[in-house]
């Protein structure tokens, strides 16, 4: 079972997530995530799972290394983390996801100790083909709490039993296990060319709750590249 764990989110736009932790419990988090740490709590920088594991992560887009940090001091301790661009901290109960939740690659933050981060790779070929960012996610599996970072504004949608969404697979943040995940050529020719949101599109089937993320990192980085004077 995971850590019981404590925690309270900080800021608007540019979030981070305070976990409190008892003696004993821990947390773990993408390395690079830290934004400080109280006396007492111990660091250990890993694969998560051994070198194996490391890999697995590394294929999902997500750093080799994975940092638990464990409280070893008498009563509470706290330490923060945060991603480094505007958006929201969204706190996961996952027994209330059917104890699973596929993630993009960048969404990742922290969870608690005892709750598994896995790579999921999506059913079909053909999504992970066409689908760009969609086809290799990360994978939270257990009974605790995680957190996971949206760029810009999040939005949930519950989705009905056969119910379709089709979603910019860069605006796809997460989803339930029991949602199908599929790729869908955007139709129309002129829309494909000129429309400017590519090819394909995520098509998700319900049911089961989506997050969706009004500003994705990469989408981010390609207007800040775009508007950057060009050199002489």
């Amino acid at each position: 079972m995971a850590d019981v764990i404590d925690y309270r989110i900080i800021g608007s736009e540019l979030q981070m997530v305070e976990i409190e932790l008892d003696q004993g419990e821990g947390v773990r988090a993408e390395a690079g995530a830290l934004v400080y740490m109280e006396a007492g709590i111990e660091m250990e920088t890993g694969t998560g799972g051994g070198i194996f594991a490391g890999f697995k992560r590394a294929i999902s887009g997500a750093g080799f290394f994975i940092t638990t940090f464990v409280s070893n001091r008498p009563g509470k301790a706290h330490v923060a983390f945060a991603k480094p661009h505007i958006g929201q901290i969204l706190p996961i109960d996952l027994t209330r996801h059917g104890g699973e939740l596929l993630v993009q690659r960048d969404g990742f933050l922290c969870a608690a100790a005892g709750i598994e981060i896995d790579v999921a790779f999506t059913r079909r070929f053909g999504a992970g083909l066409f689908g760009g960012e969609g086809f290799v996610l990360q994978r939270l599996h257990g009974d605790g709490m995680a957190f996971v970072h949206g760029g810009g504004a999040v939005v949930e949608r519950d989705l009905a039993q056969g119910e379709v969404l089709l979603v910019d697979a860069g605006c796809l943040l997460g989803f339930e296990g029991s949602v199908d995940f599929d790729v869908t050529m955007m139709k129309g020719i002129t829309n494909a060319i000129f429309g400017g949101d590519g090819l394909f599109l995520a098509h998700l089937t319900g049911p089961g709750r989506v997050y969706l993320q009004g500003l994705p990192f990469s989408r981010l980085v390609d207007s800040i590249a775009h508007h950057m004077p060009k050199k002489s």
